[in-house]
């Protein structure tokens, strides 16, 4: 047993109810689930407590598991989701006390400006990175394979397992330049692979075991209470990425790129609406990414048809994740998370008649819509793109898109509306028309991923 693959084992648990095969498991990821756990947490105990949830979730999950789920991305990822739940359950208190905690008991590492400069952003950068990418760095520099083995886990050549992680740390040091800390690609992975897993407590393998095999059910309640919360999170996140009945994908025009999936809702009594600009114009350029992130800068032009001045605009985005908005003279707009969008405090006021330009960059996480969503996997190599944009303009609106596909990518097929031109070697597909007031702009175009990213 101690050479079967994570397959076998939880095939074994699930199949024979075998505790050795789920003791195996335990003691192979512990450090990596409590490591992550612990980074979110600060303290050990709040870490303890996140881990033997995430454990008792893999038990509950063990027969709904695809055959061919990467174990090792799959426990991060839910880490992540349950220590989020965690933390939404804290107190300011608390968290200040993890500050204080973390600075007084934690080890110091050898390169302290390095480590202490990623850890706080580590996890929500990974979180960022495409399903395949974040595969590639758990496996490299978290579990510490080599590439051999990294192309084996994956069923990939080495060449294409080195390509897949270099790129992949790559967009992890793009990523978090744009937060603030600039480092080297080997600066990052050097930390990683030095800093990122830690030993667990010695008993803890021992009690995650034998709580995760009986379901939970002499877990506290507190554990039960997290574990809830984090299967709504996983739920919600999965069904985020399907296109269900009732679901709308909103291209807002005050933003760069696809920016949200609104849910339809019964209709009711609207209240009266508070004063709103309206787009005239939006020139969006977007950069398609194999793993299905979107990069996206877009220009928007919005009149005030209103009696009112309006000093403050809204951008209906829950998905993606803003990077900047500037003003038509390059200066910074300030904006706030709020709901589902961003509230963005205008530069200056527009008055009734007037109007404004300004400038947004954002990011869509890759893999949000990979599986069934606007991104379509119809099989390994071939991804079809599906959008309906509603951009909930009040007068004419001059729109004009341009969609890059990922480099090396073959254009199988687009609609009559798109004009598709070669820029570099790489597809870029434009679509230029007038939207009339309250219409809708839809598109769908197909592509094949160049052969060593898929």
């Amino acid at each position: 047993m101690h050479d079967a693959s994570d397959a076998e084992l939880l095939r074994n648990y699930h199949r024979q109810g075998s505790e050795e095969a789920f003791a195996k498991l335990v003691e192979r990821h512990v450090n990596l689930v409590y490591s992550a756990a612990l980074r979110h947490a600060g303290i050990a105990a709040h870490a303890e407590e996140i881990t033997q949830a995430v454990f008792i979730i893999l038990a509950r999950k063990a027969d709904r598991l695809r055959p061919d789920t990467l174990l090792e991305a799959w426990l991060y990822e839910t880490t992540r989701l349950t220590a989020l739940s965690f933390l939404r359950g804290e107190r300011r208190r608390q968290a200040r006390e993890q500050e204080a905690y973390m600075q007084s008991t934690l080890p110091e590492p050898t390169d302290d400006s390095v480590w202490h400069q990623l850890a706080p952003l580590l996890d929500e950068a990974m979180a960022r990175l495409g399903k395949n990418d974040r595969e590639a760095v758990v496996l490299r520099y978290f579990k510490e394979k080599n590439l051999v083995e990294v192309a084996a886990t994956l069923q990939i050549s080495e060449a294409a397992a080195q390509s897949r992680v270099q790129r992949a740390v790559e967009k992890l040091r793009r990523r978090l330049t744009k937060r603030g800390v600039a480092l080297s690609g080997m600066a990052i992975t050097g930390a990683i692979s030095a800093h990122s897993v830690q030993a667990a407590p010695v008993a803890l393998a021992k009690s995650v075991t034998a709580v995760a095999v009986a379901k939970g059910a002499a877990a506290s309640t507190s554990t039960l209470t997290l574990i809830k919360g984090a299967l709504k999170i996983m739920a919600w996140t999965k069904m985020k990425t399907a296109v269900v009945v009732g679901v709308t994908v909103v291209l807002a025009v005050t933003s760069t790129t696809i920016v949200g999936i609104k849910l339809a809702r019964p209709h009711r009594a609207a209240a009266k609406p508070l004063a709103a600009l309206s787009p005239v114009m939006l020139n969006l350029t977007a950069d398609m990414e194999a793993n299905g992130g979107v990069h996206g800068v877009g220009t928007v032009v919005e009149t005030n048809g209103t009696d009112q001045t309006i000093l403050t605009d809204r951008i209906d985005n829950e998905e993606g994740s803003m990077i900047r908005i500037t003003d038509e003279s390059g200066q910074t707009m300030k904006y706030a998370r709020q709901g589902r969008g961003y509230l963005v405090t205008l530069n200056k006021p527009v008055p009734p008649g007037g109007t404004i330009s300004y400038t947004l960059e954002e990011e869509l996480a890759a893999g949000i819509l990979e599986s069934d969503g606007v991104i379509k996997a119809t099989a390994p190599d071939i991804r079809e793109f599906r959008m309906a944009s509603i951009p909930g303009n009040d007068f004419n609106m001059r729109c004009v898109e341009v969609w890059r596909l990922p480099a090396g990518a073959v254009l199988l097929g687009k609609p009559g509306g798109m004009e598709a031109t070669t820029n570099a070697g790489q597809i870029e597909l434009r679509f230029d028309g007038v939207i009339p007031p309250k219409g809708e702009v839809a598109f769908n175009f197909r592509y094949r991923l160049p052969p060593d990213v898929h």
